[in-house]
């Protein structure tokens, strides 16, 4: 069962990850502030609301990364590029989800499937999306892996 496996530790970075020696970037981790940094208020405002509704489904780590503040559970599913005037980010679902919602689908697995989308205010991080959050945070956690593709 993925969540009866220990998570792997890096001795170089100290990040966890499912796999031993999983390939990753070994590199310190940086400043949430710092990724908002001359963006408009309501940037860091609608990342608070994304954040608010991911710990309402239980306990994430927040890793502000070079290029993007990944959320991780058991593994990393959402990212999120702060940009002058919106929030620009992607979902790791397990299944594929044709909405409005998502500028763009990639299909990496039938178990791994990346939903790019971007927010301009918080107001977007509505029942909707939340919903969508919610069922990224189980792949984090990597309970899509219990239940078979495409089922949530």
């Amino acid at each position: 069962m993925p969540d009866g496996q220990p998570l792997w530790t890096c001795t170089g970075c100290g990040r966890t990850f499912a796999r031993p020696n999983q390939t990753h970037t070994c590199a310190a981790l940086g400043s949430v502030d710092a990724h908002f940094a001359g963006c408009a208020p309501a940037v860091r405002e609608t990342f608070d609301a994304v954040l608010a509704a991911v710990r309402a489904c239980g306990p994430v780590d927040v890793l502000p990364e070079r290029t993007r503040i990944a959320l991780h559970v058991r593994m990393s599913f959402a990212a999120f590029m702060p940009r002058r005037r919106w929030l620009d980010g992607h979902l790791v679902l397990a299944r594929r989800i044709d909405s409005p919602r998502f500028r763009r689908v990639e299909i990496y697995s039938p178990r791994n499937v990346l939903h790019a989308f971007r927010l301009m205010v918080p107001g977007e991080v509505d029942a909707e999306f939340t919903a969508y959050l919610a069922e990224a945070y189980l792949v984090g956690a990597q309970e899509h892996l219990r239940r078979g593709p495409g089922t949530r």
